[in-house]
């Protein structure tokens, strides 16, 4: 995976969130992610993740549904009503695998979801996806601040 933007253009390593209740599932997405250039942090129910997206909110979210103290039905939800942080991709993991429970994963804006035991091929594939796709979305969004400041010098130029 090739390196990032930050909100400046500068180079960065991604970062990934992983939520779960359970360590032994925490510890196995870890590994998982060893295979993709990112950096992961661990969090261990929504309270956690939520005080870590605030404190410095990552490039991609994957989240367990059925957890402790917060769902991450309830998560994802804040997440993404949140307007500084509703731009984050959140793929939920869960093994919850019912119709109404991946209704209610997209009614809460989830991005995409995975079933468990999780395919690790399948899981780098959709991270990959996401981290790519949320680098252009913040490519896009540095390109248009760009044209907006130089529409804004073009505008006090004419008015000289």
């Amino acid at each position: 995976m090739n390196k990032i933007k930050d909100n400046t253009g500068q180079d960065k390593t991604p970062i990934v969130l992983v939520v779960d209740d359970n360590q032994q599932n925490l510890e196995l997405l870890q590994v998982y992610l060893e295979d993709v250039d990112c950096q992961s942090i661990p969090a261990c129910d929504g309270p956690e993740a939520l005080d870590i997206i605030a404190k410095e909110p990552p490039d991609l979210i994957l989240l367990d549904v059925m957890m402790p103290k917060m769902s991450g039905f309830e998560v994802c939800r804040r997440i993404k009503n949140d307007p500084k942080t509703s731009d984050i991709p959140v793929i939920m993991v869960t093994a919850l695998n019912e119709f109404g429970d991946i209704e209610r994963a997209i009614d809460s804006g989830t991005d995409d979801f995975l079933s468990k035991p999780v395919n690790k091929l399948e899981l780098l594939t959709r991270i990959k996806t996401m981290l790519k796709l949320k680098h252009l979305s913040d490519k896009l969004e540095r390109t248009l601040a760009y044209l907006s400041e130089i529409e804004k010098q073009a505008q006090m130029a004419k008015s000289d």
